[in-house]
């Protein structure tokens, strides 16, 4: 993506929107500035807390974080943010919204990409000298390592049809929204303009996209009149410092200001935490398409990372054909199955037929059930079950062992198909990274295998279900 040369340096009363937002050298970036504020004595002098033991530290491997200076108790509270803190969009929050150009921009990002919303906030207060949040912003990283801003050849190299559809979809969005945000600016005064006279770029608007995805987390809001509050994403100074962990040593929590109806976010030790252990929250369960696509890194080993693929029947013949499978019928389904097909909702106009393998289903329990219907021509044994005993795996062989080690080699063709689709196999990635490569083909390589070891695990754990399945049937047949 494009880089904006422009540096508006006769306005003195703005900072500089220019980002230079790459990831060719390294995963963690300088700070947005050389030598920002101390973030720690801002958050406590507007009236936050952060323990005593609480530092921030510069980590080799996941960037800056927080540690411990020393034991910390479980349960003792990290951090405290009091509501005027936290990076919000305006509108959102019960402010009022002075400039209506930017509200109208936001309305045009679309749900999907809302971190764009609270990036044109980010924009904003990045442009204004006099911004109460630069003590935090000017913390924020000069780069992000996210796909939007890999190489065209470094995108290639993901080799996962469905990132790479998000990926480029993401960067159209920032190219397009570049033309939306200067035709509403184009005949603005300055005192009217939302970034002070600046130009924003998509290269901008990506930093400041990316900026969000990566730090901000949804909480709850605007309190409405029923007493029900909307989630909101926001930016929590400091706190946004902890790293990932599906094992995580303290949690976010809000409370209710005494007497008022402002929230206080918290952080609070889940675990005992010992002295030089990073401060680690759990960010969410999550596949390694949303970790590299929205935090710019991917876990080894995720249990919640899965692939994914189209339902497609005449697909599905070709491939338990190869797989052995006896009369495969999935592209002419009977009548009674093809209602089946549509409670699965995998059949009709508006079926939904993407469907996904790992992660912590395994198999996705419409593809499960969908097999298990299409191996059988008993009807009465299908509708003695309910749809959620066909849909899952832990049930044992509710058609029987035949129909189901029939669903389970169906299912290990399409991993064998699937890993075909790889243009490289496990081990050469691995020995391309033993070479050296830059940040972003590391990340790159490092999230395809990760891809392609999910598809692996499935086929050794559907094979194993399938060998003990038949072991446990000839045991039955001799005794």
């Amino acid at each position: 993506m494009a880089v904006s040369k422009i540096v508006m340096a006769s306005l003195t009363h703005c900072r500089p929107l220019t980002c230079a937002a790459t990831a060719t050298a390294s995963f963690y970036q300088e700070r947005l500035v050389p030598h920002p504020p101390d973030l720690i004595k801002w958050v406590r002098r507007e009236g936050g807390f952060v323990h005593q033991a609480v530092q921030i530290s510069q980590d080799g491997t996941n960037g800056l974080g927080l540690i411990a200076s020393q034991d910390i108790p479980k349960g003792s509270q990290l951090i405290a943010l009091p509501d005027h803190i936290p990076l919000k969009f305006g509108d959102e929050d019960g402010v009022d919204v002075v400039n209506s150009v930017l509200v109208n921009l936001a309305q045009k990002v679309p749900e999907e990409l809302w971190a764009m919303k609270l990036g044109l906030k980010l924009l904003q207060e990045r442009a204004k000298v006099s911004s109460f949040w630069w003590p935090y912003i000017s913390n924020l990283p000069q780069t992000y390592s996210v796909p939007i801003f890999f190489q065209g050849e470094d995108i290639k190299k993901l080799q996962y049809a469905p990132l790479l559809y998000q990926v480029n979809r993401r960067c159209r969005f920032l190219l397009d929204f570049e033309q939306e945000v200067k035709r509403a600016v184009e005949n603005l005064k300055q005192n009217d303009h939302p970034f002070d006279g600046q130009d924003v770029d998509a290269s901008s608007l990506g930093w400041a996209m990316s900026a969000v995805s990566s730090r901000a987390f949804r909480l709850y809001g605007e309190k409405l009149p029923d007493g029900t509050r909307i989630d909101a994403p926001m930016m929590l100074p400091l706190i946004d410092l902890c790293n990932h962990s599906f094992d995580p040593n303290a949690q976010i929590i809000q409370e209710q200001d005494a007497g008022s109806a402002k929230m206080l976010i918290k952080v609070v030790a889940e675990t005992p935490i010992k002295q030089n252990d990073a401060l680690l929250l759990n960010y969410g369960c999550l596949n390694n398409d949303l970790f590299l696509l929205d935090y710019g890194f991917v876990i080894p080993s995720n249990p919640y990372d899965c692939i994914e693929l189209k339902y497609d029947g005449a697909f599905l013949d070709a491939a338990s054909v190869a797989a052995g499978v006896s009369s495969p019928r999935f592209s002419s389904p009977a009548p009674w199955q093809q209602q089946v097909l549509s409670q699965l909702n995998l059949h009709g106009e508006a079926a939904n037929l993407k469907v996904t393998l790992g992660g912590q289903e395994l198999v996705d329990g419409r593809l499960l059930a969908a097999l298990r219907v299409l191996l059988t021509s008993d009807m009465e044994m299908v509708h003695k079950h309910d749809m959620n005993t066909l849909k899952s795996l832990s049930a044992d062989a509710p058609l029987g062992i035949e129909n189901e080690v029939g669903a389970f080699r169906a299912i290990i063709a399409l991993c064998v198909i699937a890993l075909e689709h790889f243009p490289t196999k496990v081990m050469e990635d691995e020995s391309v990274l033993k070479q050296g490569v830059s940040a972003s083909t590391e990340l790159a390589i490092q999230f395809r295998i990760q891809k392609k070891s999910v598809i692996i695990d499935v086929m050794r754990d559907l094979t194993r279900r399938a060998k003990s399945l038949l072991s446990k049937d000839a045991t039955a047949l001799q005794g």
